[in-house]
């Protein structure tokens, strides 16, 4: 079997209202898709983190510079194919956009190889650990041109609505300064009620002084983690607040393969590890970067954002991921959905995993897909009608 060809879909849309988070307002939302085709008639689907002018730039990584590296190669040599373009483009980002990229060719590969087995990509890693997940809900995002107080209103009815939608969290997005952002924080904790877990995420916007202030608040609001408090290059820091605060101090988005995530690790910053399979080098990186991460005893919730192909490939390795620590009740991922719009998520498959429909009536979980690869099929119908130039 060979690879005869590779092709970026980036998709985008224009949202129904503009939102925000700590580094920018955005009004279009967009996804990266990656197709590998072979000379048998298998076809693999892959996703690239990034949004907007990101998506674009990694399109041109996939197609003008990955491409030609592995056409003609056999799909099923994953590591090979891995090593062979990593090592290719060390010398010009061993992070960023082309571990991004190389990401979305990666997990169609795997979406190839379980296909060509007949068996889920979790089979395929060693099996099920559990059949279902239980699902988190953010939202909570920024508006602009809304005064503190209105937003604190508006976070106070959404985190309820999360709430009685049936998930079993909440996160919230902060990034008005230190102050305000407690009052959001004290909002989302009154919309919840005082027993519902919550978390905040501020996107990397503070210095350590001014997440310290937030952090403080956040340990006598109860809230169950403080994503990205400071920058992700900022390893004292992390270290700092995971040493002075109660609420466990969790991040790793930004970060990229099992070299940054052992730097990560080493430093003890972290409560929870969130790795972005999209992002850090796609599943064959996540699975090394999950091992570092267990054997610094270091818990996993995958950070997720994206299409119905990322949330499909995280479904499959949630299910594959071993429980840490072992025992009658183990400590259990969640998976990440966001609830804003997004026709991305909801209507790309021929045959929707309806996560919303699945948390209401499954008491806040969601079944992990059984079909062969992903488990999912995109409708190309729907691809062709939301492809941008």
């Amino acid at each position: 079997m060979k690879i005869t060809r590779i092709t970026s879909h980036v998709l985008q849309y224009d949202m129904p209202e503009r939102l925000g988070y700590s580094q920018q307002y955005y009004d279009k939302r967009t996804a990266h898709l990656v197709e590998v085709e072979t000379d048998t008639g298998l076809t693999g689907w892959g996703e690239c983190f990034g949004p907007g002018a990101i998506a674009r730039a990694n399109r041109g990584i996939v197609e003008g510079v990955i491409a030609p590296m592995i056409l003609g190669m056999d799909p099923l040599d994953r590591d090979v194919i891995w090593h062979k373009v990593y090592n290719l483009m060390r010398d010009h980002g061993q992070k960023g956009m082309p571990m991004q990229s190389l990401s979305g060719v990666d997990i169609a590969l795997w979406d190839i190889a379980g296909k060509v087995a007949g068996l889920p990509i979790h089979k395929l890693i060693g099996g099920a650990h559990r059949g279902d997940v239980p699902v988190y809900g953010y939202g909570m995002m920024l508006r602009p041109d809304m005064d503190v107080a209105s937003m604190a209103a508006l976070f106070t009815d959404e985190a309820a609505a999360i709430r009685d939608a049936g998930f079993t969290a909440t996160k919230m997005k902060t990034g008005l300064g230190p102050k305000a952002d407690v009052r959001l924080c004290e909002a989302v904790r009154r919309g919840v009620g005082d027993d519902f877990r919550f978390m905040v995420d501020a996107n990397h916007c503070y210095t350590t002084s001014d997440a310290f202030y937030v952090g403080r608040a956040l340990d006598e609001l109860g809230a169950y983690w403080f994503e990205e408090p400071v920058a992700p290059e900022d390893h004292d820091g992390y270290r700092e607040l995971r040493a002075g605060l109660r609420t466990n101090i969790s991040g790793g988005e930004a970060e990229f393969g099992r070299w940054g995530w052992r730097a990560i690790l080493e430093n003890r910053g972290l409560d929870i590890a969130q790795p972005e399979v999209c992002a850090l080098g796609g599943i064959s990186e996540y699975l090394r970067v999950l091992a570092l991460c267990h054997a610094h005893f270091t818990p996993v919730i995958n950070h997720v954002w994206g299409s119905a192909i990322a949330v499909a490939t995280n479904l499959q390795l949630l299910a594959a991921m071993p429980p840490l620590p072992g025992g009658l009740h183990p400590w259990e991922p969640m998976l990440e959905f966001d609830t804003t719009d997004n026709k991305f998520r909801d209507l790309l498959l021929e045959e929707p995993l309806d996560i919303q429909g699945q948390v209401k009536a499954n008491g806040g979980r969601v079944s992990i897909p059984q079909g062969p690869g992903l488990g999912v099929t995109p409708d190309r119908d729907f691809i062709a009608h939301y492809t941008v130039a």
